[in-house]
């Protein structure tokens, strides 16, 4: 379906149905899969046919919400996961092993952050954080010889960060590695990274794809154009025989359109079954058939908060692509031309206990870990999301003491900006 446009995508590709067939797809909720044979199980075990077998590997309804997901970024290949940390997780985790080292951008959300520079070190991978603004010089020195991949977020959530991705996906490809980006905020609705020249995309299919706060999920997305046999050395795992798995050299059997998503599926979903369930996948669908029309009215109402908040005497600074005097406003303009997010981060006059008086004021936006949501909800990632983080690390990844994280939803507009106006009439 790549002749549609991403709006006909969001409600066609995938699945087409036959004569006679269900109009909307059906959750195929079982775990196992019959076949008259073990000889016909076995080809599948081999990975010579295709089909089911066990649904932690896959599931019919899973893969065909995997493949509209697909089609909107313009991938491949593409599999769910139970969650956008797990995506974050297998996206790295499937081409570095221990003794590897990874670029990441340092204004990233901080479950990301705290991931890597946590759990994975724990795990013997290290990651190098640098400024997402550093000049391409400072961004190459930060790459070893044992670098294996890049990591950056479109925008970051929560300091909205906008990354320069040819700067980012120049560096990671003159270094032999790809970039992988996590497009979770600008959904491919708004940008889609692989025509900037990302290799992989990750989504935590929480947000804005599912858009109500139903299911927790996740997605990768390979752009198929990462030529991962031009470095053997470097990516043995997709280039040699895997041993756990009959000996399948994954580049060979299934090229580089297929051979990430593959390993990614065989190997790591096998041993760590971070599938989601058919039902959430159901769900993530329903959300996704609207994601065009509902990321226009965020970023159109996030637009008017944001203009609001910035000439109010009670702010101290307010942070959106879409303010002409933003710092990312041109290059939102390049990577973003049909807008960015709902997300405006901002500071109250007065500091934290000023943003928390605030926050306590307001009645129809919700207090709440989540974002990106068809309601509007407000956070202060210090102390929630980045509440691991010392000072230090909350300086370097953007993420300053007074920061409120506000994620317009799709309520009428005057209504969200009558609801700012009272709780900060009570700062």
């Amino acid at each position: 379906m790549s002749h549609y446009q991403i709006g006909t995508n969001c409600l066609h590709a995938g699945y087409r149905p036959g004569n006679g067939e269900p109009r909307n797809f059906p959750i195929v909720q079982s775990t196992t899969f019959r076949y008259e044979t073990s000889e016909e199980m076995g080809k599948l075990f081999d990975l010579e046919a295709s089909g089911y077998f066990y649904t932690r590997l896959q599931n019919p309804t899973n893969d065909t919400v995997a493949a509209k997901i697909c089609a909107l970024e313009g991938g491949t290949a593409a599999m769910l996961l139970s969650s956008g940390q797990a995506a974050s997780f297998y996206s790295i985790f499937n081409i570095a092993s221990c003794g590897d080292h990874v670029v990441s951008s340092s204004t990233i959300y901080g479950g990301t952050y705290n991931l890597f520079a946590v759990t994975m070190k724990r795990m013997g991978i290290e990651f190098t954080f640098v400024d997402p603004d550093c000049t391409a010089e400072e961004l190459n020195a930060a790459f070893r010889p044992n670098t294996k991949a890049v990591f950056g977020e479109t925008i970051a959530n929560p300091v909205l960060t906008v990354l320069d991705i040819e700067k980012f996906a120049d560096a990671a490809h003159s270094h032999g590695v790809p970039l992988i980006i996590d497009n979770t905020f600008a959904t491919p609705v708004n940008c889609r990274p692989f025509e900037w020249g990302a290799d992989i995309v990750t989504h935590s299919t929480t947000k804005y794809m599912d858009g109500h706060a139903l299911q927790v999920g996740g997605a990768i997305v390979d752009s198929g154009n990462f030529d991962w046999t031009r470095y053997p050395d470097k990516f043995p795992g997709l280039c040699t025989p895997d041993e756990s798995y009959h000996g399948v050299t994954y580049t060979e059997r299934f090229g580089l359109g297929g051979a990430y998503i593959t390993k990614a599926t065989v190997q790591l979903m096998r041993d760590l079954g971070s599938i989601p369930s058919p039902q959430n996948c159901f769900l993530l669908n329903i959300g996704l058939e609207t994601l065009p029309l509902r990321m226009a009215k965020h970023c159109a109402n996030a637009q008017a908060v944001a203009e609001y908040l910035e000439k109010h005497p009670k702010v101290a600074w307010v942070n959106y692509a879409g303010l002409p005097g933003n710092k990312y406003y041109e290059r939102a303009r390049k990577y973003l031309p049909n807008g960015s997010c709902g997300v405006v981060s901002f500071g109250v006059k007065g500091g934290r206990s000023a943003a928390e008086t605030f926050m306590a004021g307001l009645k129809l936006a919700s207090i709440a870990t989540h974002v990106a949501d068809a309601k509007t909800c407000v956070l202060h990632p210090a102390s929630s999301t980045h509440r691991q983080m010392n000072d230090e690390e909350l300086a370097a990844a953007g993420v300053a003491p007074d920061l409120v994280r506000f994620s317009v939803g799709i309520e009428d507009v005057k209504d969200i900006i009558a609801d700012l106006e009272q709780a900060l009439a009570g700062v």
